[in-house]
């Protein structure tokens, strides 16, 4: 049989991450192309016991079909969360919808805002996982350049006077993926002021803004929300377990009541036995020491492969130094071919990065940078992995 695919579907291409981490099913490849948490960063025994006792105590609560919005008392305890780690107050006229992992939210924002044609401005690069959710939509990517303490401000304002029917900014203020970068707060404070001046909502996506080891916390651009023209996604992926798929959406009320619509089309609502868990998760854990734990072993890990980068990259590969998250961006120097390098990397010598293109809003566009990921890899592997990498990049340069 001929199948012939929706439009929304048929230009839509495969994850080139999902298509690398295919070969990481080999144990003997280094997956520096992942972006998993680290094995022993999961609540493992917590989660067995939290389980146990839910299934024990409420089995048909957890197992029935519940209400789209989200577990209420786990929606209290996001909200009291929300107001004490990030300083974002989701009393009226905000509202907080539990979603399947952050991801949905990002893709629920995007269905109930843009209409196909519409613009979704990004930084560039960004998240692969969102802008396929966008290009899913029919909406044109508008990418602005990246800077060291976040997206071109010059550059933003330009892309706004230029672009038609702009819905949407799309940002990772913290440790952005995949650059690693976090942007300042002159510059988070710049983007609202962009976003009111030319009556565009910001699409804020924070998954990994619990995992800060080095500088001062920044306030969420949420929390500068004076016009209620922020949405905020936020997820227990990066710091619980992402196979629970449990996220959550914070934004204004007649947003959520949208989103809340189109959830419905989709899965209902999302896995309340997993709601359940990371409800009990948060009010009988102690939480503070839990995150305390992850960014110890992120730290560590994030100071070995910055070491190993340093000891075994040519000098003239450039690279991000995170403050937090699970990701870093190196550079190749003009000239030099990324592609080749990482293809090189898996197929011949088994240590798997992620082409930088993968995360271009314009995926035709070149970039000299590939993306490394220190969370997933062992200690071992990373020493091994950066010697095998350093290798290619003296070779090739």
């Amino acid at each position: 049989m001929n199948y012939i695919f929706s439009d929304k579907i048929a230009s839509l291409q495969p994850s080139a991450i999902r298509e690398i981490l295919k070969h990481t099913a080999d144990p003997s490849v280094i997956p520096f192309a992942a972006g998993n948490p680290a094995p022993d960063a999961f609540p493992i025994q917590e989660v067995q016991r939290i389980t146990a006792e839910i299934l024990a105590e409420n089995p048909i609560a957890a197992l029935q079909y519940s209400v789209t919005e989200g577990y209420p008392a786990l929606i209290t305890v996001m909200k009291d969360f929300l107001k004490s780690h990030n300083h974002i107050n989701s009393s009226n006229p905000n509202e907080v919808i539990i979603t399947s992992g952050a991801q949905q939210g990002i893709e629920l924002s995007c269905k109930v805002l843009c209409n196909e044609g519409d613009a979704v401005i990004c930084e560039d690069p960004s998240f692969i996982g969102s802008l396929n959710s966008f290009r899913s939509y029919h909406t044109r990517l508008v990418g602005v350049e990246m800077e060291q303490d976040g997206i071109s401000i010059e550059k933003l304002e330009q892309a706004l006077k230029t672009t038609p029917n702009a819905k949407l900014i799309y940002l990772i203020p913290n440790f952005q993926n995949p650059s690693g970068i976090t942007m300042s707060l002159a510059k988070r404070k710049a983007v609202y002021e962009l976003a009111c001046r030319y009556n565009v909502m910001i699409l804020e996506d924070n998954p990994y803004g619990d995992l800060r080891f080095e500088g001062e916390d920044i306030p969420a651009i949420k929390t500068l929300d004076t016009e209620n023209r922020v949405i905020y996604c936020g997820s227990f992926s990066k710091i619980l377990a992402p196979g629970l798929r449990v996220g959550y959406v914070c934004a204004p009320k007649p947003v959520i009541a949208k989103i809340t619509v189109a959830k419905q089309c989709s899965d209902v609502h999302t896995n309340i036995l997993s709601q359940m868990i990371c409800h009990r998760f948060m009010t009988q854990c102690d939480i503070e020491a839990h995150l305390k734990r992850l960014r110890q072993i992120y730290a560590g890990k994030c100071r070995l492969m910055l070491d190993g980068i340093k000891a075994n990259f040519h000098p003239s590969v450039a690279y991000t130094k995170p403050q937090g998250g699970l990701f870093l961006y190196c550079t190749l120097p003009g000239g030099a071919d990324m592609v080749k390098f990482c293809t090189t990397a898996v197929a011949e010598h088994k240590v798997a990065v992620v082409p930088g293109t993968a995360f271009l809003a314009d995926e035709s566009a070149g970039t000299q940078s590939f993306r490394l990921n220190y969370s997933t890899p062992s200690d071992g592997q990373i020493v091994r992995g950066l010697e095998i990498l350093g290798e290619l990049t003296k070779k090739l340069l």
